[in-house]
């Protein structure tokens, strides 16, 4: 049951509510922190399926932990974006649904006995997500930290750009998933 790719996604579900404490509170080089933990986080992501699928450890608990380690390390970045004033409130709604109602999808078809893969829309949209959470974090650093790289209004700009981008496929990869499996929705496979 537990082996490296659970304990990795064990790991991202720590890290989440470690990353709403880092964003949220007045520390020194918050988003320095912030970005390093998300970053690692996100990337736990990528380890954990990659590693299960070489060495054949893929295990019920994995499949069950990995989808729930990943909305709760996403709903935290974004929640924590709209309290910070770095992302509108609708848009993470928007996002964060689309979880909920894509999970509920994914549940009804498992009671039919039917199993609902990602595909290469719901890739994407983790990808641009992730961009946009490290890019807005980014933004957010200390002006002085940051201003080697690029200017502070420029990275936030990047942010917002991404942040729209990461809604734009979404919500597309919404739609797909409901397009897809529309006999999931109407009860076909009863």
């Amino acid at each position: 049951m537990w082996n490296l790719p659970n304990s990795l996604t064990l790991a991202r579900i720590l890290m989440a509510p470690l990353l709403v404490v880092v964003l949220l509170t007045e520390i020194p080089d918050k988003a320095f922190w912030g970005l390093g933990i998300f970053l690692l986080a996100a990337s736990t992501d990528l380890m954990d399926g990659i590693i299960a699928r070489r060495t054949n450890r893929i295990t019920v608990t994995g499949a069950l932990l990995d989808p729930i380690a990943d909305k709760l390390l996403m709903s935290a970045a974004f929640i924590s974006l709209v309290e910070l004033g770095l992302a509108p409130a609708w848009m993470v709604f928007c996002i964060v649904g689309r979880e909920f109602a894509v999970t509920a999808l994914r549940v009804v078809a498992m009671q039919r006995g039917l199993s609902i893969s990602a595909n290469i829309w719901g890739k994407v949209k983790t990808g641009t997500q992730v961009a946009a959470v490290a890019l807005l974090i980014f933004g957010h650093g200390d002006p002085e930290q940051w201003r080697i790289l690029a200017t502070v209004h420029q990275w936030r700009v990047l942010g917002a750009l991404a942040l729209w981008l990461a809604l734009a496929f979404t919500l597309a990869s919404m739609v797909v998933y409901f397009w897809q499996n529309w006999d999931v929705v109407r009860g076909d496979h009863a």
